[in-house]
């Protein structure tokens, strides 16, 4: 192979460059790199050599948009969100399969919504699955007349033509959770909410639905709460000084959950001996050994999967004016994990 000026640091190997190294025109090695006919085998050996010496990989994403298709689900997601991680990995197993890759683009403290969704359309992402969801039903119809939408985890009230939503009985969840403290033998039994957050409403009627199923109305008792362990912290704290203190908590979700079971520890409060706690996802910081969290699962293979499916449905459609006015809401069910922090009552 002719001796060839190795490529500068810092600059990605070219065609050009697979080219000078084989020896061959760059038309030949574009003839390669794409699987097309036209070089011999032992040319095309040489060619994929000269590649993998210099490092070359070849542009997918240019390859496809010189086809005028991205390929490209955009997917927006909570940074400081641990369900959201793990929805991501099954995204991620779902899109591949499929012929499409996945962007990504976070929602953080400094970082709002509308840039995350900004940057994915920027990117040319064809259809959009938005994790969590807080933008208002007004913003979320102007982005699926846009392109194809799908809702992870949030109820919308009104049909969105274009809109697709996938997420969890939230309700069912909160009472799975109530029924298995009551089996237990609780009866006062306290609910950390989640505000205004995605699936807060949900699971807060859920909750009320089963107290007052179980002839339990009058220990109702929601405190305000949100989606992070500060929130299950304030909270606890609260709840720790109470008296009468309720004997079981269900918390709105894990980190929340996390937050009660840190202020409880320091406070002298035993889990479960003296207050039994339940989260809400089964995200990977419930798995944790030191945590081992009671919780309600949410089914995150199914909802990436459904996710990832219906975008991807929506994209294909040879009908897709038809399509667009098929709005789906769809539910999986929720199921109760049972772990080391509940017990019976003392």
């Amino acid at each position: 192979m002719p001796a060839t000026p190795a490529v500068p640091a810092g600059r990605r190997p070219t065609l050009a460059d697979v080219a000078a190294r084989a020896g061959v025109s760059t038309a030949l090695v574009s003839i390669v790199m794409r699987g097309a006919k036209g070089a011999g085998a032992a040319t095309r050996e040489r060619v994929l050599e000269a590649a993998r010496e210099i490092g070359y990989r070849p542009d997918a994403r240019a390859r496809l948009l010189r086809s005028h298709r991205s390929h490209l689900l955009g997917v927006q997601f909570g940074l400081q969100h641990p369900f959201h991680s793990d929805l991501l990995e099954g995204i991620y197993a779902a899109a591949e399969p499929a012929g499409y890759q996945v962007a990504l683009s976070a929602v953080a403290a400094g970082r709002g919504e509308q840039r995350a969704v900004e940057t994915l359309l920027a990117d040319r992402c064809e259809a959009l699955i938005l994790l969590g969801p807080q933008a208002p039903a007004a913003r979320l119809t102007e982005l699926a007349r846009q392109l194809p939408v799908v809702s992870v985890a949030r109820r919308l009230r009104a049909s969105v033509p274009g809109l697709e939503v996938v997420r969890t009985a939230d309700d069912e969840g909160a009472r799975q959770a109530v029924d298995h403290l009551v089996a237990l033998g609780h009866r006062d039994i306290a609910h950390i909410d989640g505000g205004r957050a995605p699936g807060a409403a949900d699971r807060r009627r859920g909750y009320r639905t089963a107290m007052n199923r179980h002839g339990l109305g009058e220990y109702i008792r929601v405190l305000p709460g949100g989606l992070t362990e500060e929130d299950g912290a304030a909270a606890a704290r609260t709840l720790a000084a109470a008296r009468p203190r309720p004997t079981a908590v269900l918390a709105f979700n894990d980190r929340c959950a996390t937050g009660v079971l840190d202020v409880f520890l320091r406070s002298g409060v035993a889990v479960p001996g003296d207050v039994s706690v339940v989260g809400f996802d089964d995200s990977h910081l419930a798995r944790l050994a030191h945590i081992n969290l009671t919780t309600v699962g949410q089914d995150i293979t199914r909802l990436a999967e459904l996710a990832v499916g219906r975008a991807v449905a929506r994209l294909e459609s040879d009908d897709l004016e038809s399509d667009e006015t098929a709005v789906g809401d769809h539910v999986i069910a929720p199921h109760l994990v049972v772990r080391g922090t509940t017990a019976p009552p003392r």
